[in-house]
């Protein structure tokens, strides 16, 4: 079953998000799914929020998700934001082009 997650990131900007995305791509940015090297990924959107920063995801499933976080996790650890409990949801619906 598809998931919705979001992350808050209160206090953040774009700045956190770009750093976190350099170390997690090795340097080469984040522009296709590729880039990410983690199967499941259907959709990630990000940008500034009240107080802070946010990034929204849908994955195929919770398993591709926390596969995935065994990359990104220890790397917001580094950054500082270890304790980052994203917001999941499963999804309803989900359109693709």
């Amino acid at each position: 079953m598809a998931i919705i997650v979001t992350f808050d990131l209160p206090g953040a900007g774009q700045d956190l998000y770009d750093e976190v995305i350099d170390r997690v791509t090795d340097g080469k940015g984040f522009t296709r799914f590729a880039d990410v090297g983690s199967p499941g990924l259907i959709s990630h959107a990000a940008g500034p929020a009240e107080g802070g920063f946010r990034v929204t995801e849908v994955w195929e499933s919770a398993e591709a998700l926390e596969a995935h976080a065994k990359t990104f996790g220890p790397v917001l650890a580094a950054l500082g934001h270890a304790d980052l409990q994203p917001t999941v949801i499963p999804a309803h619906n989900v359109v693709v082009r």
